[in-house]
């Protein structure tokens, strides 16, 4: 690459009506690590409904660019096909694609194609394997339905909305678990021995159900519980039942905000640093 050389890394995610997986995200992220081993300056073209505020394919100047990676997924579509008319001047690259017509426009527009499979071709070893990515903590996530039983006290909705995008903020893996039984579907658990398997493997559990609470702590796992109901109800109780300290009760009368995150950052801290074994069961 001549001196002055600048790489635009781009792939599926980079479009705004593309999508983003995270085989596609370590793909990109297996072109970052070539390039910086090379000492090879780069950007990366994300859409903004995924990277909201990063660089975006309309905002990238392609003068800016000696060369374009498009990375992963499929070359094919009038997305992939745009980028040739618009980065004509750069020497464009596929890497670790699936070249599905070698002779589709989408295909024939790029200067250099290392595919992962194509036809005829003995097929290559996904990028996605590449990247090495750090542990972060499962995190199950039990949430109660609007249990209409509680009448005018249920905060069930509110809580929910200002639970999950507290949560959302959070660096961990969310796995949503329902506690509900139901042989005819496969999301489902149909066995408690299925269920507790599920949440014996999380480090921690976010729960707003009292059965949420109560399986994490049977099996060892702890639990940041949040009582749905103002006032507090069978949550606040089970939680006292097992002199469990990480519950968050809802005054009656409190207004929104319901919920205080400087007060959940502190029990979510504790829950992911208390170790193993958990107080013994009442």
């Amino acid at each position: 690459m001549p001196p002055m050389a600048r790489v635009l890394v781009t792939g599926w995610p980079s479009f705004v009506d593309g999508e983003a997986t995270a085989g596609d995200v370590l793909a990109m992220e297996a072109v970052h690590g070539e390039l910086d081993a090379m000492g090879l300056p780069y950007d990366t073209a994300w859409s903004p409904v995924f990277r909201p505020g990063a660089l975006s394919l309309d905002d990238a100047d392609p003068a800016r660019y000696t060369h374009l990676v498009f990375a992963c997924g499929p070359l094919h579509g009038p997305q992939v096909e745009a980028l040739h008319g618009r980065f004509a001047h750069c020497r464009r690259i596929a890497v670790g694609v699936s070249v599905l017509d070698p002779d589709d426009p989408a295909v024939t527009g790029f200067d250099l194609v290392i595919p992962r499979d194509a036809p005829g071709a003995e097929p290559g070893p996904d990028l996605a394997a590449r990247p090495v990515v750090p542990d972060v903590p499962v995190v199950g996530v039990v949430l109660a339905p609007g249990q209409a039983e509680y009448g005018t006290r249920r905060r069930h909705e509110r809580i929910r909305e200002e639970l999950t995008g507290w949560l959302g903020r959070r660096d961990c893996a969310r796995l949503p678990i329902d506690t509900r039984l139901d042989p005819a579907d496969w999301r489902l658990a149909t066995t408690p021995a299925e269920l507790e398997s599920v949440l014996r493997r999380c480090d921690m559990v976010v729960t707003t159900r009292l059965h949420g609470l109560v399986l994490a702590l049977k099996n060892g796992v702890p639990a940041l519980a949040v009582d749905p109901v103002g006032g507090g109800a069978k949550v606040t109780a089970q939680a006292r039942a097992w002199a469990w300290p990480a519950v968050v009760t809802v005054p009656e009368d409190a207004a929104p905000p319901l919920l205080d995150e400087a007060a959940l950052d502190r029990m979510w801290r504790w829950c992911l640093e208390v170790r193993r074994p958990l107080p013994a069961r009442p």
